[in-house]
């Protein structure tokens, strides 16, 4: 803390003096008011400065910092106050408090604020939506209560005129889910009256500054609030105090958008501004006495009846009957007979004034309730969610003296000591006593007990309360002077008691008029006059029943005991006093019950100026609030005590004979060999039952021990408990591969058990499995069985291959050959392709078939007659578009309609025919020629083609194929069986079907070297180079260097 702050800064807690005086106290203070530091700690206690100007103190990286953080691990400030409390109730389930206490402009409403901002910004990491509203209704909740309960005062600009003390409802998760509000004294009478430089409550100016010129016209108000008896004093003076956001206008608007968030509807924010509007122009009516009777008996009138109109419209009231409750009042007889009584003019006027105080107080009270019942918790079962823990922030009045000081300063003052004495009795006296009760030797410190002053006010039948309650309930007239000279009867020999008629040297005080009390923070003079009629309270019944009729139902609302008839006999109601005595009772009772912290409040100087620290007047504050007896106790007295097991329980791992758990006799025992280790046994005191620590320093250094083990455990526990979830989810895993592995095992035998039971018959020919589909096999098996259908086709192939004649092995390796050349050149190369139809053959005159047959070259098309030797019937040059070798492609087209595609004619590196009939399949087997060598004088003989049976077949006809010509050592050409005539052999025995043996062609005759090609007429040009097609019964391919034939089987 101090490495953050600096020597040059001062002491951080006050208790780190070298000296307790006076003035070290006040220059230690002064030293760190200059440096901007304005919050200092004695112990727990946080003493703040009011700086009248914005500081850089505040925001959400500031509570990052403190957020978490010990009490001692950060310089003083708010922040870490509201943390301590916040984590004592969340951690230790504690009801907690923070009791905010100072003088008037001491900065206590600023202080609730900055703790309210933090435990709204600490809370909800989950962001629940009703933990926010919640939220948003306690942060808007200070703004509609100021608006309505506070004032500008001469130390002041933003005084609170009534105390307030709201507890905070808390889940177990910590989440605010709550809250409540307390309301104590409203200082009603300031709507009458206010002093000179202070104004009336913010409400009515930012009404009339805020409100637009149509709502003003509809509330028939005008914007300058000199108009008006309640707000002229203060019309010249504006709520402003550090910048223009604080203005009446835009507080207007902030006001009426935080109304809107917590939850008042508009025709309820329209209620509200009526009824001030209301009392407004009631302040203005005014009484005159006439000399007509009539409705105004005694002579009494109204001076402008405009006025009685405004206000009957503004309550929703008639007008006549308004107008009589202000002339007149009803009371009941002995025999429950009515009597209508009319008012003097003073009497009139004083129900006038008494009315706007009851209607004010009662708005105020009706405010508060409705954000009460805006933030009780919704649905909370106990038994259920668990008790809920609070944290309450008690921000009240401070000590009051004024030149005149009148009832309600009376009650402020006497608030301010019953708090000072619960304050003494829990800090210093019970502090004290807890010493004493330990066993713990110290010196005893002397301070202020004010409970003389507290039994002067409350004692019962003698104190000042009771005798005033006794003047205002007896028979007769009883005045002011006559209760003064009561208090001097029972009073005249208590020694914080005196009056003029006691001591009679005093000129300071008015003879029949004034008393004074010797309060803890210095001597008050009380004024008597109007302590009975503000104590009484009392408000004509016409004015509640009046209301109670009203048609607004929010105005209603607020006059429950106006329906009570008035010939009802009732008991008397209790007196503000009384009231006020028992609200304070409770208070310091519920405070009592909590784990309190303070906050004290100190105003540097009574301008308001900001960096002004006057000396004397602080000096007085430190001395009322009993800073410098605090100081003392905790200097004589130890900083800290805890019971040995809480102490153990936080600080044992620091400690090599308590960690985990100690062995030695006793948690006492336990806690001396810590703090032996730790070198700190000097600055503590064993009790009974608790361990004392002296010094602050002593914690922080433990806590920094503290704070360098806690990784090391928590990645020991991390350890060991991930390593426990690795051992479960080992065993997870390893049933999981168990059962795994088992299934897999399943499958498998599953699938081979499939594969062996269709894979039974494989064996049989011909087929020998060819129609057996495989199953789906496991993703495990997928390699097995692209394995075995591998197998499976190389043993179907040799199965098949191993039946073939040697002679035929060649053709089928040329036909593998050629297929394996062609299939990956084109993606389809026709050898799938359906022949639905014979292309080619033409039909007479006479409906008969011919047939014909295509001879495709590099240079012609020709059409053929297979029926007359091929003759050429027709010859097509292909010089512009034909055919070219190396890929060239053309497409047939029929002379009549097709039924089926036409066949396309293409080729890739070497020709090739698959067809595939509409009744059944053909096969091509292809037989690779000997090639034609240079050395060869004479070409050889190919095997002779036998003709095929034709009986019982259609004609058909054969795809044509172009393609250009193979490379030498390449499958070359075949020949083609046809289904009808065949084509008879060729080469140099050349021998036309039919023709007697011997006979030779004339092709036959004529001499050919080795190398040239045989033609297959002599009318057709010799081909330089590409293969040649024949349909319909023979295909032959002439190729330089090969050639071959090519037959079709059916």
């Amino acid at each position: 803390m101090e490495d953050e702050e600096g020597p040059e800064c001062g002491k951080p807690d006050f208790v780190l003096l070298d000296q307790v005086t006076m003035e070290d106290f006040m220059r230690n203070l002064q030293l760190r008011f200059e440096k901007g530091r304005i919050y200092t700690y004695i112990g727990e206690v946080l003493v703040s400065v009011n700086p009248y100007q914005e500081l850089p103190l505040y925001g959400p990286e500031t509570i990052a910092r403190y957020q978490g953080r010990e009490l001692y691990e950060r310089p003083p400030h708010l922040y870490a106050v509201a943390n301590a409390t916040y984590k004592a109730m969340k951690h230790r389930s504690r009801d907690t408090c923070i009791v905010i206490s100072g003088e008037s402009g001491a900065g206590k409403t600023e202080a609730s604020k900055h703790i309210m901002q933090y435990i709204a910004a600490v809370t909800n990491p989950s962001q629940r939506a009703e933990v926010e509203r919640v939220k948003d209704v306690l942060l808007k909740s200070t703004c509609v209560l100021e608006a309505f309960g506070n004032a500008r005062t001469n130390r002041n600009h933003n005084s609170s005129r009534f105390g307030k003390y709201m507890d905070i409802n808390f889940d177990f998760k910590g989440d605010p889910i709550g809250g409540h509000i307390h309301s104590y004294l409203l200082e009603k009478s300031r709507v009458l009256k206010q002093h000179v430089g202070e104004r009336n409550f913010h409400a009515f100016y930012q009404l009339l500054r805020g409100s637009e010129d149509k709502q003003l016209h509809k509330l028939h108000l005008e914007r300058n609030p000199a108009v008006y008896n309640f707000t002229r004093q203060g019309a010249g003076l504006n709520m402003i105090v550090h910048s223009a956001l604080d203005s009446d206008e835009q507080s207007h608007q902030a006001v009426t958008e935080a109304m809107r968030v917590i939850g008042f509807s508009p025709e309820e924010v329209e209620s509200v501004h009526r009824i001030l509007a209301a009392i407004l122009h009631l302040g203005n009516i005014e009484f005159v006495e006439t000399e007509e009777g009539g409705l105004q008996k005694e002579g009494l009138a109204v001076a402008e009846e405009t006025l009685v109109d405004h206000v009957a419209e503004l309550t929703a009231t008639p007008r006549d009957l308004v107008l009589r409750s202000l002339l007149a009042r009803t009371v009941a007889s002995g025999g429950r007979e009515l009597i209508e009584k009319g008012h003097t003019a003073a009497e009139a006027s004083y129900a006038r004034d008494a009315c706007a105080k009851a209607v004010y107080q009662r708005l105020f009270e009706w405010v508060v309730n409705r954000i009460n019942s805006v933030m009780e918790p919704r649905g909370r079962d106990p038994r259920r969610d668990g008790k809920d823990t609070v944290i309450g922030v008690l921000d009240i009045y401070g000590f009051e003296v004024f030149p005149v000081n009148s009832f309600e300063q009376f009650c402020i003052n006497y608030c301010n000591e019953k708090l000072q004495q619960l304050f003494i009795r829990l800090i210093l006296k019970q502090e004290q006593e807890e010493y004493e009760r330990e066993g713990i030797a110290w010196q005893s410190v002397e301070y202020f007990n004010n409970a003389t002053i507290v039994d002067l006010v409350e004692r019962p039948h003698r104190g000042i309360l009771a005798v005033l309650d006794e003047a205002c309930s007896s028979a007769g007239t009883i005045t002011d002077r006559i209760f003064l000279q009561t208090l001097d009867t029972h009073h005249r020999h208590h020694l914080h008691y005196t009056s003029r008629q006691l001591c009679p040297t005093d000129k300071t005080m008015e003879f029949g008029r004034d008393f004074r009390i010797k309060h803890y923070a210095g001597d008050v003079t009380y004024s008597v006059e109007g302590f009975i009629d503000k104590n009484r309270d009392f408000l004509f019944q016409d004015f509640k029943r009046l209301l109670y009729n009203s048609t607004d139902p929010t105005l209603r609302a607020m006059w429950p005991d106006g329906q009570q008839d008035i010939t009802e006999v009732t008991k008397r109601p209790l007196t503000a006093g009384t009231l006020f005595k028992n609200s304070m009772v409770a208070l310091v009772e519920n405070l009592a019950s909590k784990e309190p912290f303070y906050v004290r409040c100190i105003k540097p100087n009574e301008d308001k100026v900001a960096g002004k620290l006057d000396e004397n007047h602080c000096r007085h504050q430190v001395a009322y609030l009993g800073l410098l007896e605090n100081v003392r106790v905790r200097r004589a007295g130890f900083a800290s005590r805890q019971p040995y097991s809480r102490f153990l329980l936080r600080y044992k791992m620091t400690c090599e004979y308590t960690w985990p758990n100690h062995l030695l006799g006793s948690d006492k025992a336990a806690v001396s060999a810590l703090l032996e280790q730790h070198g700190l046994q000097g600055d503590v005191a064993f009790g009974h039952s608790k361990l004392f620590i002296r010094s602050p320093r002593t914690l922080v250094t433990l806590e920094q021990s503290r704070a360098r083990l806690i990784p090391i455990i928590v990645l020991l526990l991390q350890k060991a408990w991930r390593g426990t979830l690795a051992r479960w989810r080992c065993r997870r895993l390893r049933a999981i591969y168990t059962i795994m592995r088992w299934f897999r095992r399943h499958k498998v035998r599953a699938h081979l058990a499939e594969l062996q039971r269709r894979f039974q018959a494989a064996r049989q020919p011909p087929l020998y499995g060819r129609d057996l589909v495989w199953p789906l096999p496991p993703a495990v098996l997928q390699p097995f069985q692209d394995t075995c259908q591998a197998l499976f086709c190389r043993w179907r192939a040799r199965q098949l291959v191993k039946n073939i004649p040697p002679s035929d092995m060649a053709q089928i390796k040329a036909k593998v050959a050629a297929m394996g050349a062609l299939q990956g050149l084109r993606q389809d190369w026709g050898c799938r392709r359906a022949w639905a139809r014979d292309y080619l053959s033409s039909v007479n005159r006479f409906y008969k078939i011919r047939n014909r047959a295509l001879l495709l070259t590099d240079r012609h098309l020709y059409k053929l007659d297979p029926d007359r030797q091929y003759r050429v019937m027709r010859a097509v040059p292909l010089e512009a578009g034909g055919p070219r070798p190396g890929g060239s492609r053309l497409r047939l087209h029929p002379a009549e309609p097709a039924r089926g595609p036409a066949p396309r004619l293409g080729g890739a590196q070497a020709g090739a025919a698959r067809a595939r009939f509409p009744l059944r399949p053909r096969h091509l087997h292809p037989t690779l020629a000997q090639p034609l060598s240079a050395r060869t004088r004479r070409a050889p003989r190919p095997p002779i083609v036998r003709p095929a049976r034709a009986a019982n077949k259609p004609s058909e006809s054969t795809r044509l194929l172009a393609a250009p010509a193979s490379p030498a050592g390449s499958p070359a050409a075949s020949s083609v069986r046809s289904t009808r005539a065949p084509l008879t052999r060729w080469g140099p025995d050349y021998k036309r079907p039919g023709a007697p043996t011997g006979d030779r062609s004339p092709s036959s005759r004529s001499k050919r070297s080795p190398e040239e090609a045989v033609p297959l007429c002599p009318s057709l040009p010799r081909p330089r180079s590409g293969p040649l097609f024949l349909s319909t019964g023979l295909l032959a391919l002439f190729l330089p260097g090969h050639w071959g034939r090519l037959r079709v089987h059916l």
